[in-house]
Order: structure tokens, then C-alpha cells, then sequence
């Protein structure tokens, strides 16, 4: 069989509206989209562009949060969004982030795919339900991130920099065609519920509705769709089939990451790429000096990472119930040899926490390597999702919260950790403290407390202000401005 690469062209930093397009390449011009064989040879591309912004989801997702900001072992990073120092001056993740080059291929794809001819319809069907449900996905993040953010549904055929000048559009008008690319997605479909390839590494019917669910939560509460979209996030989130709870102990881990709960989770491989979490970690020669919280010396624990992310004492109390299948998410480590069980803030002795989720395994070289995959939808998050939009419309999120639980509480859950329906409110605190226990790591908690609405963000986020509220969305850059007369900067920077 032949075989066919996609040539990327180098990236050309355009002076319009800095959208980080690229040229479509020779094989395209020469006829590439003209068989099976290319279109799943671009699909195999796009996946593995797709993985390259998992770190950049993380982030955006997550390190704004309440969870991260304590003891590091070495000195930390991403300080400046912990701390939500953001102006017009302190930009994060300029140039959209990259988003628009990975975009173009995606736009590509939409575009040409449709004229191959496939030996079996349904195959051809099933990727371009993957990629509508991608590209709703990012630019999902995208309008959670900006607010407005120029619209491109093209792929760029030429460079013409006049052209490509684009406006910020409304978030509506975002939403709008995340909604439509979702629809999209589900239509093609249609009743096939499979895993490309048996994995859930690729995107998937389960995946887009998993997405459905998220987005019209954000577009009822954020954007003022109101019950309309709650009803149409339960609608979705209940059809969400072929997935369950796992034990904790099987959900994690290499050997464990073809499990029933992970419904779309990046791919990480030896000789491929390695995930990010060891920065979640340290170095051996750090850590095997000290002892956990058991008094257990690390004498001969196996790791190699940096030790650049701490949680905040809030979030270890929060999981600090030794019942709690969830309090193993961190290994805390001490200077002593003392029993430290409970967990106590301000304790001099306390030097850090290893985050025990993504840790990967030792190799044969006798290093710990990075290769867990990391999931961005597992089905803990379809079911408190629900939980969260039947609150919405005033209905009892019980069943779903205490699914959570019992999972999480195995053998030890009982009256004492059953959840009972209270006020809206109430019941809206205690989704969200399920979901900080719950998705640790995972890129959910920034986004979670913008949802949820009211003064949550501020409740929960000591370095977000009320009077600060224009924060929630990024500002972007002055190059980017200065190179697009068509962009205007975030409002409130």
C-alpha cells in the first residue's frame, strides 16, 4: 500500500489578524484528497496535531483554579495564571494559542474528505463525525477562553493577507456554529455508537455527546440559553451509552487505559510522545530523602520529573478522607519520619505532593516514563454534569452525585457520604466539590466554577476579584492588534 504523508508547511506567522494558518501543501494540489488511503492518512495527522494542545487544555482548563498554587520542590511554573495576573501587558497564550493552524487542517479535512469515495460509507461517515466534533471542541475552548474569536470554517487556499483580516465575531455567533458543528458530528453518526478502531483514543458519538452536554451548560448559564439548553444538555448526556464507573484502582495507569469510564482520552506511546504530568512529580534525588505521610521513608521510590505544580492546602483537605479513594490522587511527602495522617496546613515539614493520577510506569531502564493517556471525557464527568443541569431546572441531582460517591467510597460508603437533594444553591456547592475531587489534573475546575455562575469564581478563587470580573476572558496581545486593524482588544483590558 502506499504510503501517503501530509506535508506540513512551515508556519507563516501572517500579519492579518496573527491567525496562525499554513498553506495547504503540495499533496493537496496534486491531488491528495483522491483516495481512502489519504483521508485516513489525514485523520492519523490530525490526531496526533490534536494531542499536541493537550497541555494547552490543561491550562486553560484548570490552572486558573483554586487547585494549584502550593509547595513546590523546585521553583514553580504558570505562577502568572495561578495568580490570574492577566492584562494587556501579561498575555497568555498569544496568537489564539495556535489554535487557527491546527483549525486550517481540521477546515481541510471538513472540506475534501466528503468527495473520497470509501469502501465502506459508514468508515468515511465515522471521521467526519470525529472531526466536526473536534473542531466544535476547540473552538468550545476557544470561546470559553476569548469570549468573540474570528469564525473560519475555510481552508486556506491561498495567502492573501487583506483576506484573512477577520473581526473578533460575537460569542453567540461562536456558539452558533459550535452547535452546528456538533450537530454535524452527530449526524454523520448517526446510530453508530463503535470506537474507531476499538479505542478510545478517537473521537466517538459518546465523545460528542459527552460535548454536548458541556457546551449547552455553558451556553444556559453563561450565555443566558437558560432551560432550553439545560433540557438539551440532560437530552444528550442521556444518551450516552457503552460507558460506566470503574474502580479507582482500574482507572489509572497504562495497563488500565482501555477502561469502560475513559470515553476520549489522548494517546501517549513510547517513541511517540510522552504527556506533561511530569512536572506533577520531582526528581529522585529530591524525593528519596523524605517520607510520606505514613512515615514511609521514599528511600527507593522510582521518579523522574520537576516538581513545578503544588495544591493548595485547600484541595488536600478537601480529599482528605482516608475512605476516600480519591485521597490517593497525591502522594504528600514530608521531611520527617512522622505519621502526618490527617493532613494539616502549615506544616513546616510538609515539602510537597507527587500527583499520583498520570504517573506513568518505571521502564526498563529504571525510569518512570510519561506515556499514561490522558483523558478529556470519562463518564464520572457525563454523570455530574447531568447532575448539574437537572439543578438547573430545579430538579433532584442526588442519583448522579451519590453514583460518584459510591464509586469513590467503595466498601466504606454508606448514610454518612449519601448525598440528599437540598436548594439549588446548596446542591450547586456540592456538585462542585465533587467535581474538584473528582477531576484533579484534568483541566475541568477553572471551567467548572465559570459555569456554574453566580458569584462562584469569586467564592472559590482568592485571586479573582469581583470588580476583576472582565478576567474571565484573555486579552490578547498588542502585536496582535497592531498586525490587524479589523481585531479589538478583550473588553475591560
Amino acid at each position: 500500500m502506499k504510503k501517503l504523508i501530509i506535508l506540513l508547511a512551515g508556519v507563516i506567522m501572517l500579519n492579518a489578524c496573527e491567525l496562525d494558518m499554513q498553506p495547504e501543501s503540495q499533496l493537496t494540489y496534486n491531488g491528495f484528497w483522491e483516495s481512502e488511503e489519504a483521508v485516513k492518512a489525514a485523520h492519523t495527522g490530525i490526531m496526533a496535531a490534536y494531542r499536541g494542545y493537550a497541555g494547552t487544555f490543561w491550562q486553560m482548563g484548570e490552572l486558573r483554579s483554586d487547585l494549584w498554587g502550593g509547595n513546590t520542590i523546585e521553583s514553580p511554573y504558570g505562577t502568572d495564571l495561578i495568580e490570574n495576573n492577566i492584562s494587556s501587558t501579561v498575555v497568555h497564550f498569544s496568537n489564539w494559542a495556535n489554535f487557527y493552524g491546527f483549525i486550517h487542517y481540521l477546515n481541510d479535512f471538513i472540506t475534501n474528505a466528503p468527495g473520497v469515495t470509501f469502501a465502506r460509507p459508514s468508515d468515511l461517515n465515522h471521521l467526519l463525525g470525529q472531526v466536526y466534533g473536534i473542531r466544535a471542541h476547540v473552538y468550545y475552548t476557544m470561546v470559553r477562553a476569548w469570549g468573540d474569536v474570528p469564525i473560519t470554517t475555510e481552508p486556506l487556499l491561498e495567502v492573501d493577507l487583506v483576506k484573512l483580516k477577520k473581526p473578533r465575531s460575537p460569542k453567540g455567533e461562536v456558539m452558533q456554529l459550535i452547535k452546528s458543528d456538533i450537530a454535524k458530528s452527530l449526524e454523520y453518526f448517526g446510530d453508530d455508537n463503535t470506537l474507531w478502531l476499538g479505542r478510545n483514543v478517537f473521537w466517538s458519538k459518546g465523545a460528542t455527546l459527552a460535548l454536548k452536554g458541556d457546551v449547552y451548560l455553558w451556553s444556559g448559564k453563561v450565555l443566558g440559553g437558560g432551560n432550553a439548553d439545560f433540557t438539551e444538555a440532560i437530552t444528550a448526556l442521556e444518551a450516552v451509552t457503552g460507558f460506566e464507573l470503574v474502580t479507582w484502582d482500574k482507572l489509572w495507569g497504562q495497563g488500565n487505559e482501555n477502561n469502560k469510564e475513559f470515553i476520549f482520552a489522548f494517546d501517549y506511546q513510547k517513541d511517540q510522545a510522552g504527556n506533561f504530568y511530569g512536572n506533577f512529580t520531582g526528581r529522585a534525588v529530591d524525593i528519596r530523602p523524605m517520607f510520606d505521610d505514613s512515615g514511609n521513608a521514599m528511600t527507593g521510590y522510582v521518579i523522574n520529573g520537576a516538581s513545578r505544580y503544588g495544591p493548595t492546602d485547600k484541595t488536600l483537605l478537601l480529599i482528605d478522607d482516608l475512605n476516600d479513594s480519591r485521597r490517593s490522587t497525591f502522594l504528600r511527602l514530608y521531611s520527617d519520619g512522622a505519621v502526618h495522617i490527617p493532613y494539616v496546613a502549615g506544616e513546616s515539614s510538609y515539602q510537597g505532593s507527587v500527583l499520583n493520577k498520570f504517573l506513568g510506569i518505571v521502564d526498563v531502564d529504571n525510569l518512570r516514563k510519561d506515556y499514561n493517556n490522558v483523558p478529556l471525557y470519562r463518564y464520572a464527568d457525563v454523570l455530574l454534569m447531568l447532575a448539574e443541569a437537572k439543578n438547573n431546572l430545579s430538579q433532584d441531582p442526588s442519583q448522579e452525585i451519590n453514583a460518584v460517591r459510591q464509586r469513590a467510597y467503595g466498601v466504606n460508603y454508606g448514610a454518612a457520604y449519601t448525598y440528599v437533594n437540598g436548594t439549588p444553591a446548596v446542591n450547586a456547592k456540592a456538585i462542585l466539590d465533587e467535581r474538584m475531587k473528582e477531576f484533579i489534573g484534568e483541566g475541568k475546575r477553572w471551567w467548572d466554577l465559570v459555569r456554574a455562575g453566580g458569584t462562584f469564581v469569586f467564592d472559590e478563587v482568592a485571586t479573582m476579584d469581583p470588580t476583576e470580573a472582565y478576567k474571565i476572558y484573555y486579552s490578547i496581545s498588542q502585536s496582535m492588534l497592531a498586525n490587524d486593524s479589523e481585531l479589538k482588544q478583550t473588553e475591560g483590558y
